[in-house]
C-alpha cells in the first residue's frame, strides 16, 4: 500500500470512530473490547473494526484495542496508529497468567481501561453481518438488568468437507443441549455483554479464567444471562483453522469434552492441571 493510500485508509478509520464514540465529553453506553494478538491479528483485526464503525444506532460506543503478545522492548507501531485514529489502545507484552486463557486474561486490561459500565466482547477474527442490530440488543438487554448476555454464533471460512460440516453440526448441538437441557449459559468469547463492575469483581475474586465459565459463574451468582439466536444478531468467527479428517474430528471431540469438564465449573482457585500451566490461545 502506497503513503497516500495508507494515510487515506487511516482517515477513514479516524473518521468512522470518531461517528461512533460521538461527543467525547459524554461517557459511550458500552466500550467493545477486543484481543488483539500482535503475531497474526494486527490487520485482521481491521475488518472487524470496518464492521463496529458500520453502526448506525442513537448510541455512542468506545472501541478498545487490548494488543498483546510482543517483545517488551519493541512495541507494534499499530499501537499508535490506532490511538492516532481514535481507537482506545492497550498494550500487554505478555498477557498470560498461571491458570487462565491467555485470550481471556487479554481482555482484563481493555476491561479496566473502559470508560464505560457496559462490556461488550469479541474477537479479532470476528464479523458481525448487522451491528446496529447486534449492539442495540447489547445495550438493552443490559439496560434491562441482564448481568450478561450473548447470542449465535456461526462461522465463515469453511472448507466445504463433510468431516468439518460434522464437527460444527456437533459444535451447534452439543451448545444446544447445553442451554436448553442442561441449563448452562454457552458464553464464548468471541461474542457476549456483561457489566463491568461484575466481570472485574468475579476475575478479581479468582472466579474466572476463560470466556468459557463466565456464563455459569454469573448464573451461579445469581445474575440474568440473556441469550438470542435470532439470524440478525448472529456474530461470525473464523472457521479457517479446521482442516478437516474424520480422526481429527474424533479427537476434537474428546478435547472438547475435556475442556468442558475443566473450564465451566466456577472456582475459587486456579487450576493445577499442565493444561493450565501453558499459554494458551
Amino acid at each position: 500500500m502506497s503513503l497516500a493510500a495508507h494515510a487515506e485508509s487511516l482517515e477513514t478509520l479516524r473518521l468512522g470512530v470518531d461517528r461512533l464514540r460521538g461527543d467525547p465529553s459524554v461517557p459511550p453506553r458500552a466500550s467493545v473490547v477486543v484481543p488483539v494478538n500482535a503475531q497474526a491479528d494486527l490487520e485482521n483485526v481491521l475488518a472487524i473494526v470496518g464492521d463496529i464503525t458500520r453502526y448506525e444506532g442513537p448510541s455512542a460506543f468506545e472501541l478498545v484495542l487490548v494488543i498483546n503478545n510482543y517483545p517488551d522492548d519493541h512495541p507494534p507501531r499499530e499501537l499508535e496508529t490506532y490511538a492516532g485514529a481514535g481507537i482506545q489502545t492497550v498494550g500487554v507484552p505478555a498477557a498470560w497468567r498461571t491458570g487462565e486463557v491467555v485470550s481471556f486474561t487479554a481482555r482484563i486490561p481493555g476491561a479496566r481501561a473502559a470508560g464505560s459500565e457496559f462490556l461488550i466482547h469479541f474477537d479479532a477474527d470476528c464479523r458481525l453481518p448487522n451491528p446496529t442490530a447486534l449492539l442495540d440488543w447489547y445495550v438493552s438487554r443490559l439496560e434491562e438488568g441482564a448481568a450478561a448476555a450473548y447470542t449465535r454464533v456461526g462461522y465463515y471460512d469453511l472448507r466445504p468437507l463433510w468431516s468439518v460440516r460434522a464437527r460444527i453440526a456437533v459444535h451447534h448441538g452439543a451448545r444446544w443441549a447445553k442451554r436448553n437441557i442442561l441449563r448452562i449459559p454457552t458464553i464464548r468469547g468471541s461474542n457476549y455483554a456483561i457489566g463491568r463492575s461484575l466481570f472485574l469483581s468475579l476475575y478479581d475474586q479468582g472466579l474466572l479464567m476463560d470466556d468459557l465459565n463466565v456464563g455459569p459463574t454469573v448464573k451461579a451468582k445469581g445474575g440474568a444471562v440473556a441469550y438470542s439466536r435470532d439470524g440478525d444478531l448472529q456474530v461470525l468467527t473464523s472457521g479457517r483453522k479446521f482442516q478437516g479428517g474424520w480422526l481429527k474430528l474424533i479427537r476434537y471431540l474428546g478435547y472438547r469434552l475435556g475442556y468442558n469438564v475443566r473450564m465451566i465449573p466456577a472456582a475459587d482457585r486456579k487450576r493445577k492441571a499442565r493444561y493450565h500451566r501453558e499459554p494458551m490461545r
